[in-house]
């Protein structure tokens, strides 16, 4: 394939050093080869008009375009397979124009593209003494993030990132550029946010809302780190999941439990661990001076008033504190600093590929069905062995209770699925070339014990697109990712009418169009 005729930015074609170094991807250590990971052109638009050329190209040869910003989807999905080519959106738009904070009716508001990485636009924010709900992982770039949701630790407190947009900039199927907002174009507003993400046009900007420090004074939370032990592991997920079972609990409060094999890098998620550990776990430490991390277990817990009259609870906290090697404690900060302490600035967990699960319930009777008995004894099954050359990254978080923002903001003109969620649960399992076959088999026990009819965990397979794993083509499992047929064709009807030629349909992972 030649290059673009026109097109002001780089472009990368197979064979070249840049091309192997921009069609690398989060899942490119799993899914390169079965996903099919090598567009047959690599384009990093300089500009809109860039974008609309390709496009235009796309179109006029019958092929379809890829997008990417951060290149995170677990499936690879923000990739593709000659003859489709691949645009590449991270450093498109970063100029001065590119990110602003406004205020309208005593309301605050940003504009903001989506090459930047969720670390960078948390820094703005915090720097502005703003703050909105997101998620963890710092090189997440904000316009996938968006799309699916922007899952995170303020979720019951707050929501979700895309629960917060406000209008959303695109460049549609023709080239034109187009401003949708839940008034002008619900059907569209709907689809981009939830739906099927990078299949319905081009995402250059959004608009969010957020929030401001100074309506939350007093918020405070405690980062918390333990040596692994199962009697650990299973009393805190007591402590979670009696809060995720209780359609009461204030909406106050946020909680998230992390399980981290050995060797994970934890001066990245936790700078100044560092001299700490120097003084009291000297052990760590090798003759080089280098650490070299045993298995532990993370805790972010989180109190925001929402009143004057809201009192914290500090028995929350309490009942976490025992065997912590926490180093601060509970602070008390402005919320815009503590969703930095909630990010991970790690580029990604273990340097080896993957299996990946990332489970949804609504189950509200997890403690009495004795989940967490399971769910110990089957994240040890794989953390405990020294030698088994597989490493587990689990993060089990609750998002439920009748208070919850999660949940109370359903219905709000987004399609993000299972907003009745109680629990959300992942067990990334990475391994070696030479132990696959453990993780998948490992993976396929929880399957088969925590999901189903008899599951301990869900009665039905409910799946995220952020976290999605498994079977690529979409619509044969779209039952798994969507509530209803009605839903799903509801989607596959506003597809249709945003791809007509299939330009944005670049790989199977995705709602299938569908006829008005």
């Amino acid at each position: 394939m030649a290059t673009i005729a026109g097109v002001t930015g780089k472009q990368h074609l197979p064979g070249t050093k840049a091309y192997q170094e921009q069609k690398y991807q989060y899942a490119s250590s799993s899914h390169e080869k079965d996903h099919g990971m090598k567009p047959a052109l690599i384009i990093e638009p300089e500009n809109k008009n860039d974008i609309v050329l390709a496009l235009k190209y796309a179109k006029a040869q019958k092929i379809a375009v890829a997008i990417r910003t951060g290149g995170h989807q677990y499936s690879g999905a923000s990739s593709t397979l000659a003859p489709n080519i691949q645009l590449d959106l991270e450093k498109t738009f970063r100029g001065p124009n590119d990110r602003t904070i406004f205020e309208k009716d005593g309301r605050s508001f940003v504009r903001t593209s989506v090459s930047l990485t969720l670390g960078s636009f948390n820094a703005y924010l915090t720097k502005n003494h703003l703050f909105v709900p997101h998620g963890q992982c710092t090189h997440v770039h904000i316009g996938g993030h968006v799309q699916t949701g922007g899952y995170g630790q303020l979720g019951r407190s707050f929501g979700l990132f895309g629960d917060h947009v406000i209008s959303l900039e695109i460049v549609d199927h023709e080239g034109n550029f187009k401003e949708i907002t839940k008034a002008t174009d619900p059907d569209m507003f709907y689809a981009l946010l939830g739906g099927s993400p990078g299949n319905l046009g081009v995402l250059t900007h959004f608009t969010i809302e957020v929030h401001r420090d100074n309506d939350f004074v007093g918020s405070r939370g405690m980062k918390a780190l333990y040596w692994y032990k199962p009697e650990t592991l299973k009393r805190l997920l007591d402590i979670l999941v009696a809060m995720s079972d209780d359609e009461n609990f204030p909406r106050n409060y946020d909680l998230c439990v992390s399980v981290l094999s050995s060797s994970f890098k934890l001066l990245d998620l936790w700078p100044d661990l560092d001299g700490k550990m120097r003084r009291e776990e000297p052990e760590i430490y090798g003759e080089n001076g280098i650490p070299f991390w045993p298995r532990t277990i993370i805790v972010y817990a989180q109190w925001v008033p929402f009143s004057k009259d809201d009192v914290c609870d500090m028995s929350f906290f309490d009942k976490l504190r025992p065997h912590s090697l926490s180093i601060k404690g509970v602070e008390e900060k402005p919320m815009s600093e503590l969703t930095g302490e909630w990010i991970f600035r790690n580029t990604r967990e273990f340097e080896h590929p993957y299996v990946k699960r990332t489970y949804t319930t609504n189950s509200t009777t997890l403690g009495k069905d004795g989940w967490t008995d399971w769910v110990t004894k089957r994240i040890d099954a794989i953390v405990s062995p020294e030698h088994n050359r597989c490493w587990l990254s689990a993060q089990l978080q609750c998002f439920g209770g009748k208070h919850s923002k999660f949940r109370t903001n359903a219905d709000n003109g987004t399609s993000y699925s299972w907003r009745d969620s109680t629990l959300v649960a992942t067990l990334d399992c990475f391994h070696e070339d030479s132990t696959k076959t453990r993780a998948e088999d490992w993976e396929k026990v929880n399957d088969e014990e925590g999901i189903g009819p008899n599951g301990l965990f869900s009665k039905r397979d409910r799946r995220v697109l952020w976290g999605s794993y498994g079977e690529y083509d979409l619509d044969k499992v779209w039952d798994t990712y969507y509530e209803d047929r009605a839903k799903y064709e509801k989607l596959g009807r506003i597809r249709q009418r945003a791809d007509p030629d299939g330009i944005f349909t670049p790989n199977t992972f995705c709602v299938k169009r569908l006829e008005d």
